[in-house]
């Protein structure tokens, strides 16, 4: 192990931090603090998850790596047969080998998990923003399931290496690490399976706009760009360098003579291990971006969502027992807030009506439901509900006018018609769809900025905000959308919001509170008849939503080291795997006349074009992906384009610059080896 130690130190540190990854998520499983704390069947499902991830891509990973490294060592265990030792012997050494890795890996992977399980805590306890009281020093239970799983790894991995040498010759062991790669077949249809399933998963990307399908879809995309990208690697890569090779003002450069033909016999094996770099590093920027998207983007529908510290929610309709009084709703609150001995800043009132409609050419259609792209969530409020929510003058309407908050769909013009549907039956009996009551007319008078409030909605629909003239037009909305749905028609809803002076622990202890404060009967006397009544805090949202995104980016970073991890130990083993078999090939270069310039141009040309070629087509699957992206975001209510945008680019650079270091690290490797 101390001779071979380019090979193995590699190994062990791939070994400690996998087991050290797998050992913190186990630990926040196990760990008994976490029950305590809000959230933590957010956290506790995050980790469930990781750690299965974790498993099943460390099994893959080591058993990779434990491949590598018996095809090195093959002509040093066929010289220890020849010397004398038998097969049984050198089984005894294999086991032996796996003793110290296992006692190096996983011991140190639990000791490093134990250390770093602590910064792991204070990262996730800033990212779900509250106070955690997770458990310090060594989890029992995490740390025996890490040591049965990589001790499990490790001896299927000795299993695999014994049967490989108890089924080859001394001879075959001792050229095992000489046996090159004949010239690999052009292969046209595997080339076009790969463009078709590639051109599937982009055209499945970038057409899908319905967020619930992207769900159906996703994973059916990434299989098809998966495939499609293994198949390009290998037979696109073989037909690309014998292109290359055909033109001869090209090939017949130093340079390119040696990298082309280089490649080209050992590009069956050497394009997997580039697809499999493609792939990490798509893996990687998705989870990291997606994730970090989610989390900023909780932050930003938590303000829109939840504009002050206490909330008031109460639905109600027309055709109530008794009217209802929304300021006895005020008084009850007040009192309420003032019982709990808290400060109240300041108290703001809503009322509104939501809608779900088709957006139609020349306006919407209330009833029977068309595509799900052309369904709207309509939200209708009066000016006077506009000046409460932003403070700001409204627009003098007059009747029969509205202004729009934000804009309309794509083809609407200003003047709107919003008309009720309903099946029925024609003269023929035939079932088609029927017009319920006049058609309401509104002209668009004027254009104002987005509310964020009725913009940034937990809706999967795209969402409309109109302003009315006042509250008797808004009724007559109210009535024709209840004379088509009828019992599952949208009722009124009144908003009051309350900013406190208040701490965290206190406003998240007013639901509770008021539940309790409210009881009996007569509780709500004097309030009139509603159907609804509920109460939320910010904090709360807070804890529930940064609990979820927080588990998603916690588990997003955590995983994308570990796939980070395997990119780099690939990309290390292919240099020093290729470094090795090219090692004889230049030395007989330079004793034909290559100096030592040319010698380094032809590794430059070599080791850029392998290195470079996965990041620019994992680049180009991150472009075709955003929208797949974007769509299952607005499922989470995240309608940031910008912020994933940002999110996308930022994380392509980083990982553009990591990459770049890894690059020079290992062509400096490589360098020295050939040398």
């Amino acid at each position: 192990m101390k001779q071979n130690r380019r090979f193995y130190v590699p190994y062990l540190l791939a070994l400690i931090g996998l087991s050290a990854a797998f050992y913190v998520m186990a630990a926040l499983v196990f760990d008994p603090g976490v029950q305590q704390l809000r959230g933590a069947n957010y956290v506790q499902v995050m980790m469930g998850m990781g750690m299965f991830i974790a498993g099943v891509f460390s099994a893959i990973l080591l058993l990779y790596i434990n491949s590598f490294l018996m095809k090195q060592r093959k002509k040093e265990l066929g010289l220890y047969n020849i010397l004398g030792m038998g097969k049984g012997n050198i089984a005894l050494l294999q086991c032996w080998e796996s003793l110290y890795t296992a006692l190096i890996g996983i011991v140190g992977g639990i000791l490093c998990g134990i250390v770093l399980h602590a910064l792991a805590t204070a990262l996730l306890t800033r990212l779900l923003r509250f106070a955690i009281p997770f458990s310090a020093g060594l989890s029992l239970p995490a740390a025996a399931l890490t040591a049965v799983l990589f001790g499990a790894l490790l001896a299927l991995a000795l299993l695999l290496n014994l049967g490989r040498v108890r089924m080859v010759s001394p001879i075959q062991l001792l050229r095992g690490g000489q046996v090159g790669e004949r010239e690999p077949k052009t292969r046209r249809l595997t080339a076009l399976i790969g463009a078709v399933c590639l051109g599937a998963g982009y055209a499945i990307a970038i057409t899908t706009t319905d967020p619930m399908a992207a769900i159906a879809f996703y994973f059916l995309a990434v299989l098809l760009v998966i495939v499609g990208t293994y198949c390009l690697f290998t037979a696109g890569s073989i037909a690309l360098l014998k292109a290359l090779r055909k033109s001869k003002r090209f090939y017949y450069q130093t340079s390119h003579f040696i990298g082309v033909s280089g490649m080209l016999y050992r590009m069956k094996r050497n394009a997997v291990g580039l697809a499999n770099i493609c792939i990490l590093s798509t893996m990687v920027m998705v989870m990291i971006s997606g994730t970090l998207s989610l989390y900023l983007g909780t932050g930003e529908i938590i303000d829109t969502q939840y504009p002050a510290d206490f909330q008031i929610e109460v639905r109600y309709g027309e055709n109530q027992e008794e009217p209802f009084h929304p300021q006895a709703v005020v008084a009850l609150a007040e009192n309420f807030v003032q019982e709990q001995e808290i400060a109240i800043q300041s108290i703001r009132t809503l009322q509104y009506l939501p809608l779900t409609a088709t957006a139609e050419e020349g306006g919407f259609r209330i009833g029977v439901n068309g595509e799900r792209n052309e369904r709207r969530s309509l939200y209708l409020l009066t000016a006077e509900d506009y000046v409460s929510l932003t403070g700001n003058a409204a627009p003098a309407l007059e009747a029969g006018q509205a202004a729009v908050c934000g804009g309309l769909p794509q083809g609407m013009g200003s003047n709107l018609t919003i008309r009720g549907t309903a099946y029925g039956e024609n003269e023929a009996g035939a079932i088609v769809m029927q017009q319920v009551e006049t058609p309401l007319e509104l002209q668009i008078v004027q254009t104002l900025s987005a509310l964020p409030y009725f913009t940034d909605t937990f809706d999967t629909y795209e969402t409309v905000c109109l302003l009315l003239p006042d509250r008797e037009t808004l009724s007559t909305f109210y009535q024709l959308q209840h004379s088509v749905l009828e019992e599952v028609a949208a009722n009124y809803r009144f908003m009051i919001f309350m900013d406190l002076d208040c701490t965290q622990e206190q406003a998240l202890e007013l639901e509770t509170a008021w539940y309790d404060y409210n009881r009996g009967e007569s509780a709500y006397e004097g309030t009139g008849s509603w159907d609804y009544l509920s109460v939320s805090t910010r904090a709360r949202m807070e804890v529930d939503g940064y609990s979820m995104a927080g588990g998603f980016l916690f588990l997003g970073i955590l995983l994308g080291v570990i796939f980070l991890l395997a990119t780099v130990l690939i990309i290390y083993y292919k240099q020093v795997s290729e470094g090795y078999e090219d090692q004889g090939r230049f030395e007989i270069m330079r004793k034909v006349g290559l100096d030592e310039g040319q010698v380094r141009a032809s590794i430059r040309s070599q080791i850029l074009t392998v290195f470079f070629l996965p990041i620019a087509a994992a680049a180009i699957h991150i472009l075709f992906d955003f929208n797949l992206v974007v769509q299952l975001l607005t499922l989470f209510s995240i309608r940031g384009v910008l912020t994933t945008v940002l999110c996308t680019l930022g994380t392509l650079l980083v990982f553009c610059l990591v990459y770049g270091i890894v690059y020079l690290l290992t062509a400096r490797t490589y360098y020295k080896i050939v040398k």
